[in-house]
């Protein structure tokens, strides 16, 4: 296992904002990516890892729930239902001492590749659906600070 290097979005706006392609091998390759995403996060002192922030354009994250200290690894994963709404502040490990209040559902179910290729279904309340719901926007592309400006939080 290894520590990656987080892209900060100063440096690195441009491969932040590229959408990652869908994981199509279920290898050691997969795993060592998905061991080394969890011992970053985990330095990193974080609630969720997509590898499109060390650079990887892959569809893969790791999120930590963070009462349960429970890991989840999605791959590949869709959103299948969302409910409700929050606006908490919210942070990202590569745009670094920036919170701000994000709108986000509550509730959300997510189905989702294993590291083996089999098919798993998670459901979040609070914090842990903000995170994968943060994750997989990592994985569009798409940055917490734009939806803050989508709903009109900031300029």
């Amino acid at each position: 296992m290894a520590i990656r290097k987080i892209l900060i979005i100063d440096e690195n706006e441009a491969s932040l904002r590229r959408v990652s392609k869908p994981v199509k091998e279920y290898n050691v390759k997969l795993s060592d990516l998905l061991d080394d995403l969890h011992e970053t996060l985990k330095k990193a002192d974080g609630l969720g890892l997509a590898a499109a922030q060390v650079g990887i354009l892959r569809r893969v994250a790791v999120v930590v729930d963070a009462e349960t200290e429970k890991l989840y690894e999605l791959i590949n994963p869709v959103v299948i239902s969302a409910e409700g709404e929050a606006i908490v502040d919210e942070g990202c490990l590569s745009i670094p001492k920036n919170y701000q209040k994000t709108k986000r559902p509550n509730k959300v179910t997510v189905r989702t590749n294993t590291r083996d290729g089999g098919v798993a279904e998670y459901t979040g309340e609070g914090m842990l659906a903000r995170a994968f719901c943060h994750e997989i926007d990592h994985m569009d592309g798409i940055l917490f600070i734009d939806r803050v400006k989508e709903q009109g939080n900031i300029d």
